[in-house]
């Protein structure tokens, strides 16, 4: 993308199309992706799993004990939900994929309510949960 104007057009256009997931709910799976790929030893395609981590580790940084109710607000329910808008990102060719990259690849990840409730860390300090 060009410039940001660009990349907002583009996730309009996939709301207009799926309007399941709110456009902040792109914005967040690209940065949280960015967020995944600097924890890395060194660039490289990460695979969903992989995303997911970053996701949850993101959210909760960014949104601690309120992630749970933010990902609801925007139409994310389940870890299935991140592969729906991870793909419509890759249909826009906002993102790239492999040949061996699914949107089941996301199924499954993890609990909403355990991930980003019930174990979240209270004890870690503010802004730094593991």
């Amino acid at each position: 993308m060009e410039n940001r104007s660009e990349f907002y057009e583009t996730v309009e256009s996939i709301v207009e199309r799926d309007p399941r997931y709110r456009p902040e709910a792109y914005s967040f799976v690209m940065l949280a992706l960015g967020f995944t790929v600097a924890s890395l030893d060194a660039p490289r395609h990460v695979t969903g799993q992989e995303l997911l981590e970053g996701i949850r580790r993101y959210a909760l940084q960014e949104f601690g004990p309120m992630a749970k109710t933010v990902f609801e607000h925007w139409g994310i329910q389940r870890t299935a939900d991140f592969g729906r808008v991870v793909f419509n990102l890759i249909e826009a060719g906002l993102l790239g994929k492999t040949e061996t990259d699914r949107p089941e690849d996301f199924e499954g990840g993890y609990d909403f309510e355990a991930a980003f409730v019930r174990d979240y860390p209270w004890d870690a300090p503010l802004g730094r949960p593991e």
